[in-house]
């Protein structure tokens, strides 16, 4: 009877561990988004990526829909951080991008800027940008993924603070138009409860000869910066700015998504179906927003 009762075991445990793996193979894609903005994307185009040891078993979750497609021309290092996602460049030592899924919830937070210092991040190799870079170099030190957009969380904040989100930037720029362009989109993102955004430098030409510091990090000549609005019927719109003072009108660098593509070498919001990526992408329209 022991011996019967040990098979009856053993069969007990062989037929769960099946159903186990049946299981498993049924895995759910699953859009982590902490807003009601379901999203549009194509499963096959997706990038999936493993669930941390917190997550629920089986679960597979969709990379996000504001990660632009792999670089193939220039170094690039990805780092995800708590509030935004960089492409990073160790030749220029600047981002190629930098993206971020912006929810209205993050649009408020008592953690504010004040006492917080640019740093350098020993996530990527020397030679990499440092403050000593910047002093007397008559460019601000500018955030691609804005201090603004990341009040909701201590560490977020910290984050921006980065070197790997900063580039130099020119002064009226940084505190005029760029800045104004960066409050419209938190305006956006609290009218339409979440917005993806991907911004970063431009560099025309092959070469990279204004530098600052003895790290020689490269001066860009402009800014891009793409937004997508995916609840109700999407819609996208970019921007592009010359990296210089005076004032610079939003309308007039309005550009499409597609034309930013054109000048800037990445291809944004890849994760998109791709009939609503080719209409979305090819209109500029900055009365609809």
């Amino acid at each position: 009877m022991k011996k019967y009762g040990l098979m009856l075991l053993c069969a007990g445990m062989f037929s769960a561990l099946l159903l186990s793996c049946k299981n498993v193979n049924k895995q759910q894609i699953a859009v982590t988004q902490d807003d009601e903005v379901t999203g549009f994307y194509d499963a096959k185009k997706a990038s999936v990526e493993e669930t941390s040891s917190s997550s629920r078993k089986g679960e597979v979750k969709v990379k996000m829909m504001e990660i632009p497609a792999p670089l193939k021309d220039r170094p690039e290092q990805i780092i995800k951080r708590t509030g935004y996602t960089v492409s990073y460049n160790k030749s220029t030592k600047v981002p190629n991008w930098v993206a971020w899924h912006l929810v209205k919830s993050h649009c408020y937070g008592n953690n504010q800027r004040t006492n917080l210092l640019f740093e350098e991040d020993s996530d990527v190799p020397y030679p990499r940008a440092t403050d000593n870079d910047y002093y007397n170099s008559r460019y601000d030190r500018g955030h691609m993924c804005p201090a603004g957009d990341n009040k909701w969380d201590k560490e977020a904040i910290r984050e921006t603070f980065l070197f790997t989100n900063i580039c130099p930037q020119n002064h009226g720029l940084n505190k005029d138009s760029w800045n104004d362009l960066e409050k419209q989109c938190r305006s956006w993102a609290k009218e339409y409860g979440a917005i993806d955004i991907v911004c970063g430098p431009i560099f025309y030409g092959n070469t990279h000869d204004k530098t600052i510091g003895r790290n020689k990090v490269c001066v860009p000549d402009g800014f891009f910066k793409v937004v997508l609005c995916r609840k109700g019927t999407p819609k996208a719109i970019g921007f592009i700015y010359k990296n210089r003072g005076g004032r610079q009108s939003m309308s007039d660098c309005a550009l499409t998504v597609d034309e930013v593509e054109k000048i800037t070498g990445i291809d944004f919001f890849p994760a998109l179906d791709d009939g609503v990526e080719n209409r979305i992408e090819a209109q500029a329209r900055l009365r609809d927003w």
